[in-house]
């Protein structure tokens, strides 16, 4: 089988795949139905990618295009999830789910709800503590995604959704980068 993996690389989902004797392409360009990564491409899987999807493209892999988000849908569609979580203090958590025509609408196919007790944890451990649920979500899920065992279901109404700007006015508050302590940022956004 033949992975399309748009978004920054993830060697352990490179690894992941390639264990299985399937090929991945990891991309994190703007892509096009024209283009000879989707043409050949069986599966699209969306991760971290910055570009929104066409629907030319998305017409092409139907069911078979997913995203992995690090926010626990329907909060925190968008940009920066995990930032969003602790400054309006929503749930926090992972989601796999079907690529729609609307940013992080689709349909879930699994997601996890991540605690974090600790305020000293920062948004960078939070940030790979997500990714490594997320990731460890996914390499359960995909068996049985593949042999169409999951029944998706729609999201729940409401939760949130954030553009990368919508962070400016709040990155005064980032002391110490991304080893902010959560602990501070909670509630702050509302």
């Amino acid at each position: 089988m033949r992975i399309l993996l748009l978004g920054p690389n993830r060697p352990s989902l490179s690894v992941f795949f390639e264990s299985r004797g399937d090929s991945v392409l990891c991309y994190d360009g703007r892509i096009t139905v024209d283009m000879a990564i989707v043409k050949e491409a069986d599966w699209l899987i969306s991760y971290g990618y910055r570009f929104l999807i066409c629907r030319e493209v998305l017409e092409k892999f139907g069911q078979q295009a997913i995203n992995l988000h690090i926010s626990y849908l329907p909060w925190n569609r968008g940009a920066d999830p995990n930032i969003w979580s602790f400054l309006e203090n929503t749930p926090k958590g992972v989601t796999i789910h079907r690529l729609g025509h609307e940013i992080d609408n689709g349909e879930i196919i699994a997601q996890k709800e991540v605690v974090f007790v600790n305020e000293q944890e920062t948004l960078r451990s939070s940030y790979e503590k997500l990714t490594k649920e997320i990731e460890e979500l996914f390499c359960c899920v995909w068996d049985s995604l593949l042999k169409g065992l999951i029944k998706s279901r729609r999201q729940e109404p409401g939760g949130s959704f954030h553009k990368s700007k919508d962070k400016e006015k709040y990155l005064p508050l980032l002391l110490q980068g991304w080893d902010t302590p959560v602990g501070y940022l909670i509630g702050k956004a509302l």
